[in-house]
């Protein structure tokens, strides 16, 4: 009896051993599995030369995204179809001050400029030539105080294209901004102006979305005339030199709670090479 009785108290221990043993293998994977999975931080600097499995988010090829449709003419049946082979998209960055690229920037086939950004008294660094200026919303009312800086153009037939949510400025909504937008487009007849569709508008943030994996509207924030710009100049544009934008890394760079910066001039980094773009005062 007490020989069976220690015989099943060595079958007890084995297994509890046996169990242990499993036990402890088991938690190894686990840490194993969780030490070795891609951690993203979009807050870190893009390198180009990153393997491209541990790239975050595919790219969305913005030559197929691209709808021409999605940009309503203001005024009459006007299409916006423009094509450029060579553009330059000049910031009011700061940093173009002193850099004499201003009659660079003039020979460029296509000009890009955004919301109220000046050439006026800064034409030797700026340049003095706009063939697409994009305004947002909120930054209309800026534009339009000064029409013979931003409107009055008779040089060039300049295109300008207003974003923001479709209650401010859409045709349905009919409020202060739409009617003032109207009254524009009817007095500068010179000019062509432009809203991009609500359809289009969700799509810019569906883009966001995919190409940094993060929700504009859970996370409380909004494009910036930036983000806008820079897709719609690689839709029209062969090839892009931008003018003040500062890299992702960049110790000035803005980081706040309602606009993404940081983050955009990740995705830019990225699509730097896919689009032919490319970064001037300060270069990256």
């Amino acid at each position: 009896m007490r020989l069976r009785f220690v015989d099943k108290q060595w079958q007890q221990g084995q297994r509890m051993v046996i169990y242990g043993a499993v036990f402890l293998i088991m938690m190894l994977l686990i840490l194993y599995s969780s030490n070795s999975s891609v951690s993203v931080d979009l807050n870190r600097p893009f390198r180009a030369s990153e393997p491209q499995k541990h790239r975050p988010f595919k790219n969305t090829n913005l030559k197929v995204w691209a709808h021409r449709d999605g940009y309503l003419p203001v005024h009459g049946n006007k299409t916006l179809n423009l094509h450029c082979a060579r553009c330059a998209l000049v910031t009011s960055s700061s940093h173009v001050l002193g850099s004499g690229a201003g009659p660079e920037i003039d020979r460029t086939e296509c000009v890009f400029r955004m919301n109220d950004a000046p050439t006026s008294g800064f034409d030797y660094d700026v340049g003095n030539r706009t063939s697409v200026r994009i305004v947002a919303h909120s930054s209309i009312f800026r534009v339009l105080r000064k029409p013979s800086e931003f409107l009055n153009q008779s040089q060039s037939k300049p295109i300008v294209i207003f974003w923001g949510p479709s209650s401010k400025i859409g045709r349905e909504a009919k409020g202060t901004l739409y009617r003032l937008i109207q009254r524009v487009s009817l007095t500068y007849r010179n000019l062509s102006f432009f809203l991009i569709s609500p359809g289009k508008m969700l799509k810019f943030d569906s883009l966001f979305q995919k190409e940094t994996g993060r929700d504009r509207k859970k996370s409380q924030s909004w494009l910036s005339t930036g983000w806008f710009t820079m897709v719609i100049a690689i839709e029209m544009c062969d090839n892009i030199k931008v003018y003040g934008m500062v890299p992702p890394n960049h110790c000035g760079g803005r980081r706040g709670s309602h606009h993404r910066f940081i983050t955009e001039k990740q995705v830019f980094a990225r699509w730097a090479k896919l689009y032919n773009i490319s970064y001037s005062h300060p270069s990256w």
